[in-house]
């Protein structure tokens, strides 16, 4: 990471910054951040990171959850049988409450808890990389490569159309 700079391209529209990330994806370049006043569908497309994960947790959680619902109530049947009529001390269908239930909340929790590993809240860009502008006005796309890379980034970033480059050390 020491031998990592930063790149940031400025741009005043949405389609240059679009074509801009489109060069910078197509160029191979992973690591970078894009910066806007407004949220918008193309951008949020072409930095969308796939499926996410966080719903195999949610089916592990559930499954867990069932499962421990199961083996506490057969357990606590098993410890203290209470006979009534000719009925089996380990009856599955009124169980199958406190399965759904286990199910249910284990399901929400590590989801919920999946949830917040996959958000990664404090991968944020340097704020070296943010300028006061993307809040107002601007746009901006912000790459961060290695001081071999610069000239290329700012190749890439000046050809789709950014009004500005800056280098900002990372």
């Amino acid at each position: 990471m020491a031998n990592d700079q930063g790149v940031v391209g400025i741009y005043s529209y949405i389609d240059t910054t679009v074509e801009g990330v489109k060069k910078i994806k197509e160029a191979g370049y992973k690591n970078f951040r894009v910066f806007s006043p407004l949220p918008h569908h193309e951008i949020e497309e072409l930095i969308e990171g796939g499926e996410s994960p966080v719903r195999f947790f949610t089916l592990m959680g559930a499954a867990f959850g069932a499962l421990c619902g199961l083996t506490l109530t057969i357990l606590t049947s098993l410890a203290w049988p209470l006979r009534v009529s000719a009925k089996p001390i380990v009856a599955i269908p009124p169980f199958m409450i406190i399965v759904f239930e286990l199910a249910i909340l284990f399901g929400v929790l590590l989801t919920f808890a999946a949830m917040l590993y996959y958000a990664r809240l404090r991968r944020n860009a340097p704020l070296s990389l943010y300028d006061p502008r993307f809040s107002e006005d601007k746009f901006g796309v912000a790459v961060i490569c290695e001081k071999s890379q610069i000239e290329d980034v700012e190749k890439i970033l000046r050809s789709s159309g950014a009004e500005e480059v800056r280098f900002e050390g990372v």
